[in-house]
Formats: structure tokens, sequence, C-alpha cells
């Protein structure tokens, strides 16, 4: 039986980083390889991935709100990092992103639970709505194997700078699966961008929390796996 909260969705917009891809897992591993590489030994090498992952929402913030540009971002988080780690900064720091970026892209995977999920959902327009950066997003997509299956990937620089959780990213987002708000379901991960953030505009949403530790926010469903999907849209 469908889950009354979800009747009449037609659409499932998904969040990449965390709810399809596993972001954390391929990114902990980039940065803690250019680390050891660049500096063999240090003491605090097994800090350089909480560091990292701490700097992300700040930095991206920055990029997403026109402070700086994408690489700017990448440069000035790059430089935090060293500087937090008391290790000398590279001289160049675009260069230093390229190498981190090269070890994160080997660790590249989609969760176990994506591609299934994703080909249960055959009766439903489809599209990824994510707050990184267009290139590389799509460059995920197809490198777990998603493209063509899970529909178009959305970012804020295809939606007129409107990253999550701007109002304007959400129904731009059901604008380009050619439905309202209201018929569009948002699966993600993040509480703010993924959950809370589409009811202003009447989307509907479901939070994936895959270490199943927290409580939702009061009002809003709950799944630890993308399994548990297709069965409350399909009533399976």
């Amino acid at each position: 039986m469908t889950d009354p909260l979800l009747y009449g969705i037609k659409g499932v917009l998904f969040d990449l980083d965390g709810t399809l891809f596993d972001h954390r897992s391929a990114a902990d591993a980039g940065i803690a390889a250019w680390f050891a590489d660049r500096f063999p030994g240090h003491p605090r090498q097994d800090e350089a991935a909480g560091i990292w992952a701490a700097l992300e929402v700040p930095y991206l913030a920055m990029w997403q709100s026109g402070r700086c540009t994408v690489q700017e971002q990448r440069r000035l988080r790059f430089a935090a990092l060293c500087e937090q780690l008391a290790v000398p900064a590279p001289d160049d720091l675009d260069a230093a992103y390229a190498e981190f970026a090269a070890r994160y892209r080997q660790s590249w995977a989609a969760f176990p639970d994506a591609a299934g999920t994703v080909a249960a959902l055959g009766g439903f327009a489809l599209g990824v709505l994510t707050n990184g950066a267009q290139r590389m997003q799509e460059e995920k997509v197809r490198t777990i194997g998603l493209h063509g299956l899970v529909g178009p990937v959305l970012t804020g620089e295809t939606l007129d700078g409107h990253f999550k959780p701007s109002p304007a990213a959400y129904t731009g987002a059901a604008a380009a699966l050619g439905l309202a708000p209201r018929e569009v379901l948002l699966v993600g991960d993040d509480v703010t961008n993924d959950v809370t953030g589409p009811a202003v505009t009447g989307m509907r949403s479901l939070w994936l929390d895959r270490l199943g530790a927290e409580r939702p926010p009061a009002g809003f469903p709950r799944i630890t796996s993308l399994k548990e999907l297709a069965p409350l849209l399909t009533g399976g």
C-alpha cells in the first residue's frame, strides 16, 4: 500500500552525494592519500579526512552564494586544511586540488542500493538535484553507471544560480521534470537541503538516514536504505 504521505507523486528527485553516490568514503580516501604522499609519516595524518570534511560546508557555501568561483573555494579550502594541520600550503593550490581530485575519482562508487532503486522507479519522472559543480556531478553519474537512467542532473549552475535550500532550486527542478512541486518527492540525506527545505514549495521529501541514528524532523518520513523507497511509492 502506498504511503498516504506520498499520494500523487509523479516524479522523484534524488540528491547525489550521500544519497546515490558515496561521496564521503571517496573524499576521505582521496584526501588521506594526498596528505600521505605530501607529508609521509606526519603525526596528524589521521586527522586530514575529518578536517577536509568539516571544511566542505563553509567553503562550498561561499561558492554557492557567489562570493567566489568554484576553483577559488577549492584553493581556499586547501589552504585552510594546511593551516589547520600546521603544514606548508602548496605553492600551486590548483595543482594540489587536481592531485586530490585524481585520488578522489579512484574511489568513486554508487551506494549498493542505488541502481536497483532507480530501476524500480521506471514509472516516475526522475532527476538528480545536487549542490555540486555541474561537470563533476555529471561525471559522477556517468562513472557510477546511472547516466541515462536517473534523468537530468540539475545543479545551481543549471537553475539560474539557485542552490538548495533556495525555494527556486526546488521549483526549477520540478519544472525540469515537467511537474508541479507538489507532484515531486525529493530524497536525500541532508536535513536542511533535502528534507525541510522543499516544504515551502509544496514539494514532499523523504529523509535518507543511512545510519538510522537520529529522529526525523517532525512530520517528515525517514528511510534508512533506498531499498525502502519503491515499496513506499508503488505499494509493492
